[in-house]
């Protein structure tokens, strides 16, 4: 539509030339409301975080394979081809069902996690990170990682971001203390009670130990990764979380982030990714927000409208 306005404007005025094309942008630029840019950012982030949200898992391979059917349906309405554009509305339409009923743990995932997003959690929370706390527990964190995997130590660390983990803390027992390399150690060592389980950290304090994370569900994973991995995986796949582990098999340590697993890692690697992960965060590096992006919206367009009354 506002292709057309252009070239009709362009038509009228009886060429396409330099003047021409830029009274036509100008007076196109002019017919955009707040209410278009506002709607347009807040549906580019929707599809940006479902995108985001489904690209390594199953869901999303579904949903490429919905869109392969919706194309299909479109070229068979296209060149008339009406039994075949019949039995692909009958599969839509008994599809959505049958995909609301195979994919709910991963729908109330997507709801979960939006529900527990940056968007929401600028409004309604009040809690602030402690930048000293979380670097004093990165350094003890590496501290003590780079001495258990030396010794072979199985390890198995999260640190909570934005999505809150109170479901996974609730499996195992609920500590409020500072992270240390000693405690990190005994927490680990292979006859204490909680060695089995996960260390969760929010805001540079350990606050539960011996928890259960839930299993990837990938099944592309490589078959060298034991239990500690996976549940390392499979927590970075429900939440934003950043999951350090130490495998009791060969020493080596690895992080895991949005369902990505970086193996072999240096000392000063791991350091290095924790830091990026947990302080680069919070100094506001990984971009704006929507609240934020509205924002700006917001002002330009008010400071465009002030501009025209004053003209």
């Amino acid at each position: 539509m506002c292709v057309r306005r252009i070239v009709s404007h362009l038509n009228e005025n009886g060429g396409v030339g330099m003047e021409a094309i830029f009274q036509a942008a100008s007076n196109f630029i002019k017919m955009i409301r707040v209410s278009d840019l506002v709607d347009i950012a807040i549906l580019s982030t929707l599809i940006y975080k479902l995108i985001w949200m489904t690209r390594k898992n199953s869901f999303g391979r579904v949903l490429k394979g919905v869109g392969v059917v919706l194309v299909i349906m479109v070229l068979a309405s296209s060149f008339k081809l009406y039994a075949v554009s019949y039995l692909f509305s009958i599969v839509v339409e008994w599809g959505v069902l049958a995909l609301v009923i195979v994919f709910q743990p991963e729908i109330r995932r997507i709801l979960e996690r939006m529900g527990d997003s940056r968007l929401f959690s600028q409004f309604f929370s009040s809690q602030s990170r402690d930048l000293n706390s979380m670097e004093q527990s990165i350094n003890e964190t590496v501290s003590a990682y780079t001495a258990m995997s030396k010794g072979k130590v199985g390890a198995l660390m999260v640190f909570e971001r934005r999505n809150h983990l109170d479901d996974v803390i609730k499996t195992g027992t609920a500590l409020d203390a500072a992270v240390s390399g000693e405690l990190l150690q005994n927490i680990f060592w292979n006859k204490a009670p909680l060695h089995d389980g996960a260390v969760i950290v929010r805001n540079g304090r350990i606050i539960g130990a011996g928890c259960m994370l839930p299993m990837s569900g990938n099944v592309n994973l490589s078959r060298e990764l034991g239990m500690r991995h996976r549940a390392g995986i499979g927590i970075s796949e429900h939440s934003d979380a950043v999951v350090a582990i130490v495998s009791e098999e060969t020493g080596s340590i690895s992080v895991a982030v949005g369902g990505m697993l970086k193996r072999h890692l240096a000392p000063e690697t791991l350091e290095r990714l924790l830091r990026n992960e947990l302080l680069m965060e919070e100094e506001g590096n990984e971009g704006m927000s929507l609240t934020a992006l509205l924002s700006s919206v917001l002002n330009r367009a008010r400071k465009g409208e002030r501009s025209d009354e004053i003209d």
